[in-house]
């Protein structure tokens, strides 16, 4: 009887690696260095060293473990292959195939914010749903389209990828993707505070954000909180692009719940009530009230979601 699974989250710093129970209990959660010596190359050999040991340490027979899923940061496609992790030094590599073979395991692979949405769809926000789509904001923004319990991953593993939506038509800023106007570009928390600060150099208005020697994200919303009107302002057009992009997708997929993540969504209530006013102006009448949720697993999410997709091996 299969009694376990791992959840590896490969960031460009460390590896997340968590061990669940088949049910999803998280058993225990620990992490080791990203070792990007030699574009990554002792990557993978790390995670399944890490794997034996665990294994070794708690009496545990592979026989019962179910899989691993891994969640990385690039597009990945169907067969478990990352096209291109630029924060790994990995080119086009066969992750699954090659894991596989070092640690003896099922594999299963995915992009890692979309493994994140599936964390959330399995024991998170959105429990119980099938249909779902996740905004990750953070550094950049990142997303996952989850339907009928599975993740769009594409042809090109580029499904999901919500930051790369074009939102702003007209002299939009340069993207990292090399495209300019990108969600990205608007919603992050560096778009945040780089449209923020565009905003004030173009403008005399008064506002307390002057007074900061450097702007961050928060201090928007804070500024925004207390009534600021510069502050409501940049909130409400990061409300306004998200919302827009978030009703098209939902008139394509028709999900149960929206889901807003990353460390932009500690914001709160503002940011919710903010992209639902404007979801709902944009939105198909049939999902004009899809439900918004924050996202609730936090750093766990990726470890989860990939524990989940190694189930669905």
């Amino acid at each position: 009887m299969k009694k376990y699974v791992f959840g590896i989250d490969v960031g460009g710093t460390t590896v997340k690696c968590g061990l669940f129970s088949s049910k999803g209990e998280l058993l225990e959660a620990w992490e080791i260095v990203t070792n990007k010596d030699n574009n990554g190359e002792n990557i993978l050999s790390d995670i399944a060293k890490t794997i034996d040991a665990k294994c070794a340490e708690k009496g545990i027979n592979k026989d019962e473990v179910e899989g691993v899923g891994v969640g990385v940061p690039g597009p990945v496609n169907n067969e478990g292959i990352v096209v291109v992790a630029v924060n790994l030094g990995w080119s086009t590599k066969n992750v699954k195939e090659e894991l596989e073979s070092l640690v003896n395991l099922p594999v299963a692979v995915g992009n890692d914010a979309n493994v994140a949405a599936l964390g959330e769809l399995w024991l998170g926000a959105a429990a119980g749903a099938k249909d779902a789509i996740m905004f990750t904001l953070g550094t950049g923004v990142g997303g996952g389209v989850i339907i009928d319990g599975k993740v769009i991953a594409g042809v090109h593993g580029a499904g999901g990828e919500i930051g790369h939506i074009a939102v702003v038509l007209e002299d939009g800023n340069q993207c990292n993707c090399g495209k300019k106007g990108c969600l990205e570009t608007v919603a992050s928390a560096t778009g945040i505070v780089r449209e923020t600060e565009k905003y004030l150099a173009a403008t005399e208005e008064a506002s307390t954000l002057r007074d900061l020697e450097k702007i961050e994200a928060k201090d928007v919303f804070d500024a925004a909180k207390a009534g600021d009107v510069v502050g409501i302002k940049m909130v409400d057009q990061l409300g306004r692009y998200i919302g827009l992009t978030a009703a098209n997708l939902a008139a394509t997929t028709d999900p149960e719940k929206i889901i807003i993540g990353g460390g932009v969504s500690k914001a709160g209530d503002i940011l919710i009530e903010t992209i639902k006013k404007h979801y709902q102006a944009f939105a198909f009448s049939a999902v004009r009230e899809t439900e918004f949720v924050l996202a609730e697993l936090g750093n766990d999410a990726g470890i989860v979601g990939s524990a989940y997709l190694a189930k669905t091996l």
